[in-house]
């Protein structure tokens, strides 16, 4: 189990490197290596680890969901709300039944077959869709009009009514639907009458276990400080969200998606400062789940049944795309704010199947029903066409086809090298400098930029300069630079040069009149023309 784990997250992650050094997306690259390290090919996974690919798929769906929830803007979900709901709804319902019309002639399915196939095939990939509208979040592209937040929306809540249908149908199929209830006055709803409601009940009881996770977790990690730094807050908040999901499968009585969705949601309302060291936690933790995820998604993948179907399921994929999911794209943003370039952006950012697929699309064979081993290759064909389309689709046509706007610091982490740049000459006070900016570095882990600018000829200085740099920067990423020409100039056209984020440099107490006249003009200058922070350190 061990061997197989490491082969999982070193192939998996180098794989994914050379895909993205090739300008593809890591997630091509993953599935990839688990195609090669799964059963059709090499097979060096463990079946014991095959077998618990559900759980860990599981988990990670789980960490990107949150993250999601931790990310939508409650402002634009209002400006866009029934266009989210619209999306949520018609996209996935009419590729559901395109799929199964086409299925009647492309595969001599039955309807009620065609339709499973249409539930397997029309849900969307939370591990596809997410990152993708959360990296666009933290570029600024669509954040105007809340587009990510209305397909992250809309997302959630077609897989919640797809699986539901998804369920029905197989009960139906394998038992019959011979299931319902009877209300008061006699009046009898079979599993059929009763989807609407369910998908409501599921919907709503979900946000509302979110909203009181929240408040617990904020009761937990705030006010009783159960925890006391960033890892065990990140640990507890992914313990109770598995937990609602584990819950819901035991107890379907609502969506264990929706809950962790809307648990990551109400934490960033009522607590921002925790929501934001959260959204840090979950970060780090997708990192490693999204490898094990794409990697086994891969190893699932069964490419010895793909051969009879994959011309007349790419023709099922392109109809239940193309003529579904546009007629439901074209419905759901009607009478909207959106543009026409817009709207065509549902097509690379809402399109993409994977994780459902992959969790789903074996169960009809399993339970014996006729068509399963149909179902089983059109999931894979699904996973290995839309997956890594989307994720190459969503940031290459986001600048196409959307407008930039500002982007919210406060909804999403925006990843970016912070770079300090250090001004210092060959006195003493260049220590205690040096020091402050190394304190300031490793907080932030920083990359620094030692300035110095040469005004006499001190060699034995310089080289006690450069002596003291590494030692007081030997846990850090810095550089040595020597310049010529006045101070002030060069210290700002260094800054704009390397696109540093603060500047640091000295001011001395006691000094001669001169230098003192000298030292205050320098730092005013740099004061008055540098377009960002500087920090003065003094003897």
């Amino acid at each position: 189990m061990l061997t197989s784990l490491l082969w999982i997250l070193l192939m998996g992650f180098f794989v994914g490197q050379i895909a993205r050094r090739l300008k593809a997306p890591p997630l091509f690259g993953m599935i990839l290596a688990g195609i090669i390290l799964g059963p059709e090919v090499a097979n060096v996974l463990r079946s014991e680890l095959l077998e618990s690919a559900q759980a860990l798929r599981t988990i990670a769906v789980m960490i990107i969901l949150m993250k999601a929830g931790l990310g939508l803007d409650r402002e634009k979900l209002a400006q866009q709300g029934t266009v989210a709901i619209r999306l949520g709804f018609l996209p996935a319902t009419f590729e559901a039944v395109v799929i199964a019309i086409a299925s009647l002639f492309l595969f001599q399915l039955d309807w009620m077959t065609g339709l499973l196939l249409g539930c397997v095939v029309g849900a969307e990939s939370p591990a596809v869709i997410v990152p993708g509208m959360l990296r666009l979040k933290s570029l600024g592209w669509g954040v105007i009009k809340g587009i990510p937040d209305t397909i992250l929306t809309g997302s959630a809540v077609s897989d919640v009514l797809l699986l539901l249908v998804f369920n029905l149908l197989l009960n139906f199929l394998s038992q019959g639907m011979d299931t319902g209830i009877t209300l008061p006055g006699g009046l009898t709803l079979n599993a059929l009458e009763l989807l609407p409601l369910q998908v409501i009940s599921q919907i709503a009881v979900g946000i509302g276990l979110g909203f009181c996770a929240a408040r617990w977790l904020i009761s937990l990690l705030v006010r009783q400080n159960w925890t006391q730094n960033t890892v065990q807050d990140t640990l507890v908040v992914a313990g109770i969200a598995l937990l609602l999901v584990v819950t819901a499968e035991q107890i379907p009585l609502f969506s264990g998606y929706m809950a962790v969705m809307a648990t990551g949601y109400f934490l960033l309302e009522f607590d921002a400062p925790l929501a934001r060291e959260i959204r840090k936690g979950f970060d780090g933790l997708w990192i490693g789940a999204e490898i094990m995820l794409f990697v086994l998604m891969g190893a699932s993948v069964q490419l010895s049944v793909l051969g009879d179907i994959l011309l007349p399921g790419l023709l099922l994929l392109a109809l239940g795309t193309l003529v579904g999911r546009g007629l439901g794209w074209y419905l759901s943003t009607l009478g909207s704010n959106w543009t026409p370039s817009e709207r065509l952006f549902l097509l690379a950012g809402n399109s993409a199947k994977a994780t459902v697929q992959a969790a789903i699309g074996a169960i009809p064979l399993a339970y014996g029903i006729a068509g399963g081993e149909i179902i089983l290759a059109i999931a894979a064909l699904s996973i290995l066409v839309t997956a890594p389309l989307g994720a190459w689709a969503i940031p290459t046509f986001a600048p196409k086809l959307l407008e930039q706007g500002e982007v919210d610091p406060t909804k999403v982490n925006i990843s970016r090298q912070v770079r300090l740049l250090v001004a210092v000459d060959t006195s003493p006070l260049s220590y205690p400098i040096m020091v402050k900016a190394a304190d300031l570095a490793r907080r932030g882990n920083s990359e620094v930029i030692v300035l110095h600018v040469l005004c006499t000829d001190d060699p034995l200085g310089l080289d006690k300069l450069k002596q003291n740099a590494r030692q007081v920067f030997a846990d850090i990423r810095y550089q040595f630079l020597t310049v010529t020409g006045s101070i002030s100039e060069e210290i700002v056209r260094t800054a704009q040069q390397y696109q540093v984020d603060e500047i640091i440099m000295g001011k001395r107490g006691e000094r001669s009149l001169s230098e003192q006249i000298l030292v205050s003009s320098v730092s005013q200058a740099i004061l008055e023309t540098a377009a960002i922070p500087v920090i003065i350190v003094g003897e």
